[in-house]
């Protein structure tokens, strides 16, 4: 299995180790539950560094980037960041990622660890099909990733770092250093709270992560393992690569359309996704409350009330620590995706009553 700069730490700090997409990293350390309440009421700690980064720089950057990815590049500003999808011709996932503007033709684009390869791979492919004349580089051996995501985390980084972190909006990023160590701090994130990601180089992680422990420690900060970030995530609906996006998914139906701008001129898979727009949405992705006892989790079946025509699937599914009640999110056929539609969710061999209701489930108070 591959290793992150953190492996000791985590070691040291108890963390039960997994094997997560061919990566060596923590579930948990002291438990899901109480890393999530940790993060949602202080700070969470993340090791994030089995994401792939990928470096794209040159005349053509721009217009790389605005041919392959489903969102416009060409509205964000030096310092700025944008989510999107990388689709196949077919309108079909093959990620979702963030694209971040270092110059007027640099850019960083960070990806899902389990596609960076396969990512990279198709980059390569677009861009050796357009001609484009700018360089593609995968520096994901050579950069990790730490996230701090909670209320306390601007002040807990902020002790670290000359950037005026303030200042700093939402999607918004400062190249910087923390501890003197060359950085770029964004401001983005996978749990629902303010926060901030910090991509530095390989080695330099365990000095900053130990610094980070140390300020926010007193702080309410918790060490936070996988398990908590599908947690985290899943509260605020936030799509994971392999549940809720895959290569058979249209990023309209998973809810990405604010992130697929079908007015760009060109990009890949747009013809495909405008067709299924115009046709009309088969299913649609929503959120779920249980109205009885079971947990919803990936791959559990959706039924009409009367419990016999089949209407969808759960893709993720948990109890949520913060809202304390059973919640999944999953597709349906586009004409049950209404708020306050009735369904059933097959556990084992129990039909349980669970309702369509708003998403985010959870919004946080500050």
């Amino acid at each position: 299995m591959k290793q992150t700069a953190l492996i000791e730490e985590h070691r040291k700090l108890g963390g039960r180790l997994i094997d997560f997409g061919g990566w060596e990293l923590p579930v948990q350390y002291t438990g899901v539950m109480d890393e999530h309440l940790a993060c949602r009421s202080a700070a969470g700690l993340f090791d994030v560094s089995h994401m792939g980064e990928v470096l794209v720089e040159g005349a053509d950057a721009e217009k790389f980037l605005y041919h392959l990815v489903s969102n416009d590049v060409a509205k964000i500003e030096i310092g700025m960041a944008q989510y999107s999808a990388l689709c196949r011709p077919d309108g079909g996932i093959v990620d979702d990622l963030i694209v971040y503007r270092r110059a007027k033709d640099r850019y960083l684009v960070v990806v899902n660890a389990s596609n960076t390869d396969k990512d990279f791979a198709w980059m390569q492919k677009i861009h050796a099909e357009g001609g484009f004349q700018c360089r593609l580089e995968n520096v994901s051996a050579k950069w990790s990733q730490i996230a701090i995501q909670g209320r306390q985390a601007e002040t807990i980084l902020q002790s670290l770092t000359p950037a005026k972190l303030s200042e700093v909006k939402t999607f918004r990023f400062v190249e910087n250093t923390v501890l003197s160590i060359p950085a770029i701090l964004a401001r983005t994130g996978y749990t629902g709270e303010d926060g901030f990601e910090v991509y530095l180089p390989w080695a330099e992680a365990p000095r900053v992560w130990q610094a980070l422990l140390e300020k926010g420690t007193p702080l309410g900060m918790k060490p936070c393992g996988l398990g908590a970030r599908d947690t985290l995530r899943l509260e605020v609906k936030y799509p994971l690569y392999g549940n809720e996006l895959t290569d058979t998914t249209n990023p309209l139906e998973a809810g990405l359309g604010f992130a697929t701008k079908l007015d760009k001129t060109d990009f890949v898979g747009k013809a495909a996704i405008a067709a299924a727009k115009a046709k009309g949405l088969a299913r649609k992705l929503v959120g779920f409350e249980l109205k009885g006892a079971g947990i919803p989790r990936q791959g559990y079946k959706l039924f009409d009330p009367d419990g016999t025509t089949e209407i969808g699937f759960l893709t993720s599914g948990t109890q949520s620590p913060s809202l304390k009640k059973p919640i999944g999110i999953g597709y349906v056929a586009a004409n049950r995706s209404e708020v306050g539609t009735k369904v059933l969710v097959e556990i084992r061999a129990n039909k349980i009553p669970a309702e369509v209701v708003p998403t985010p489930f959870y919004k946080r108070p500050y």
